[in-house]
């Protein structure tokens, strides 16, 4: 019987992930003859009591497995961690908030089974507020220059997968994961179905403009170097401004030598030549953090603990305790 793995990253959450997990039994429930399935729920070090309700969800519930990071590292490192937990053939990320409605599930699942790589829900309605929705426009039109995304596939956070698309994301050592683009790097079959969104029912959006801004700089920088080239070219076509103001100059003054040495141009000139300069050397040095970061060892996450089926921290099997040792190695946990 095939197994489906369902990855939750869980952050604020303790009052909302126990009807998300309620629902998806009750789905689950319907069609139990034809697919097992467990629910892997991963604890972002929430600063509230999600970590006990998420134990709590394990203890009555042995399909439950719960992932217990140190801190918060964000919603990609947090998928990455669940990520490493799954053992089924399709994999399945929702959210914590109910937005992403579980009933649904078997729409993205059903259509994984025609042969496709990965199904990402469409939502012909957005429950987000206006930032929300203008970052997501933001991020698709990045998405397609930078990973060639195609323009007419809608990219969210409520997708499925095959397992092989998975195992290639955790190849992925290093630091500031950005699941889009991994998932991307291995699938050639993807399609959308359309779901309903939600609106919140409870709290808001964990994510402020700044953490949207560092999300989309992480996916830019992580997995393109198209940045790099148009820093390049940003920067001959500055210099090429640059000559021809000076050719300008230069000619004016010798058709009329009595022309005054002009201030505000020169200035001007400065301002543009160094903010581009100051601009180019910012993207550079962006990469270059990464790499120190990479190269340091930075952690991708850290797990404190696993829980399954019983409430109880078990000890990890030979094979679950090597891939932990070696992403704690690799990743300098």
């Amino acid at each position: 019987m095939p197994l489906l793995s369902f990855v939750i990253p869980c952050y604020r959450s303790a009052q909302t992930i126990g009807a998300v997990v309620d629902a998806l039994e009750s789905t689950l429930a319907r069609r139990a003859g034809e697919y097992s399935h467990e629910i892997i729920l991963v604890n972002d070090g929430s600063p509230d009591d999600t970590a006990q309700v998420l134990r709590e969800l394990c203890r009555q519930n042995p399909h439950v497995v719960f992932v217990n990071l140190s801190r918060n590292f964000g919603q990609h490192s947090a998928i990455m961690a669940g990520f490493h937990q799954v053992r089924g053939d399709i994999v399945i990320c929702l959210d914590d908030d109910g937005q992403t409605p579980p009933e649904e599930c078997f729409k993205l699942i059903d259509k994984v089974e025609e042969g496709y790589d990965i199904v990402f829900a469409e939502y012909p309605k957005r429950r987000q507020s206006l930032l929300r929705r203008l970052g997501s426009r933001f991020n698709a039109a990045c998405n397609h220059f930078f990973f060639s995304q195609p323009k007419e596939l809608s990219v969210n956070s409520y997708y499925a997968c095959r397992r092989f698309v998975v195992d290639s994301a955790l190849r992925y050592p290093n630091p500031f994961p950005y699941v889009t683009g991994l998932l991307f790097q291995s699938v050639s079959r993807y399609a959308n179905v359309p779901v309903n969104h939600r609106p919140r029912s409870v709290g808001e959006s964990g994510y402020s403009l700044k953490k949207l801004i560092a999300l989309w700089a992480n996916g830019v920088t992580a997995f393109s170097i198209k940045p790099l080239r148009l820093a390049s070219y940003l920067g001959w076509l500055t210099a090429l401004v640059g000559f021809v103001c000076a050719m300008v100059t230069i000619i004016q003054k010798l058709l009329n030598p009595s022309m005054p040495a002009g201030w505000a141009s020169t200035i001007s000139v400065l301002l543009v030549l160094g903010g581009a300069i100051i601009a180019l050397i910012g993207i550079v040095g962006e990469y270059i953090g990464r790499i120190y970061l990479s190269i340091n060892r930075y952690p991708q996450f850290v797990v404190r603990d696993v829980v399954r089926g019983d409430g109880e921290p078990l000890p990890l099997s030979a094979k679950e305790a090597q891939g932990v040792e070696n992403d704690a190695r690799s990743l300098g946990a």
